[in-house]
């Protein structure tokens, strides 16, 4: 890590997208909704990073629309992801909802089973080093561990994120790739140090890349569950690692409303059964067909 007062352009910009990911991991769970953000010298302080480095963080939070910053008074959350579900836990829990809790009960069964279908790997690698973390301080103790998980294929020239008004300009699927490399290693590294470190007998991870555009994300708990949003298409700033700051058009799958459904566990016509198992039929197919 770069010392606080010697953070290089292109290495500020990297130190801020960690500590905004960091951040973006913490709303809703550490800093719910209408809750302030600790100040930024302490922020600073904690994340070892320089001040400059977590407004621009702070700044990139703003625009996206999970916190609303004033002088004087702070960041304050304005936002936290919003799941929709018939569930007597969703009804719970109802007005600051994330996805940590349903992530979180999948893990504290002996065998976790994931398939995941998403844009990038972004919020998934936040939610897997929270239960790594979990694992590590003795709080769960699941004995076999599968992930799936479908990207869009690198090469394919997506819609979106891109550059207002500039189609050519490819700065903005540079920065999409670079995301999902950093997380998908930084979760692939995660789940197989359990293994390695003797805390899970049994890790199995792949990722795979289908020519498909994600429109949605889709994440299937422990072939129960589903947990489906489609993905909203949103103008906003953006300042990239060298500091400019362009109008992009983007996709928030963070911010995007999720939809829970459970299997009934007696009826297989039942309207959660069905659509449980059709995204299940679904995602086994683009991964059997399609992936590599």
């Amino acid at each position: 890590m770069a010392g606080r007062g010697g953070e290089s352009s292109g290495g500020g910009g990297r130190e801020a997208q960690r500590v905004a990911d960091e951040l973006r991991a913490r709303i809703g769970n550490v800093y719910p909704l209408g809750s302030f953000l600790p100040a930024q010298r302490a922020l600073a302080v904690e994340l070892g990073v320089s001040r400059d480095t977590v407004q621009r963080a702070l700044r990139e939070l703003a625009n996206e629309g999970w916190i609303e910053s004033r002088r004087g008074s702070g960041s304050r959350v304005k936002k936290v992801q919003r799941i929709q579900s018939s569930t007597a836990k969703a009804t719970r829990l109802r007005g600051q909802v994330t996805l940590a809790p349903f992530i979180s009960e999948a893990f504290e069964r002996p065998e976790v089973t994931l398939d995941v279908y998403t844009l990038t790997s972004e919020s998934l690698d936040a939610h897997i080093r929270l239960q790594s973390e979990r694992i590590r301080g003795g709080f769960i103790s699941p004995q076999r561990i599968t992930l799936r998980m479908l990207l869009p294929d690198p090469s394919l020239p997506l819609p979106y994120p891109r550059v207002k008004g500039d189609v050519d300009n490819s700065r903005m699927r540079e920065r999409l790739r670079a995301i999902t490399e950093t997380h998908t290693a930084s979760l692939v590294s995660a789940l197989r140090d359990l293994q390695t470190e003797g805390l899970v007998p049994t890790v199995n991870v792949k990722v795979r890349h289908a020519p498909l555009t994600p429109t949605f994300k889709l994440y299937l708990l422990n072939e129960v569950e589903a947990l489906h949003g489609m993905y909203e298409i949103i103008e906003r700033q953006l300042e990239l690692r060298d500091g400019e700051v362009v109008t992009a058009l983007d996709v928030l799958g963070l911010g995007a409303t999720l939809t829970h459904h459970v299997k009934a566990p007696d009826d297989p016509r039942a309207p959660e059964t069905v659509f449980v198992d059709s995204m299940q039929q679904w995602f086994d197919s683009v991964w059997d067909h399609l992936s590599e």
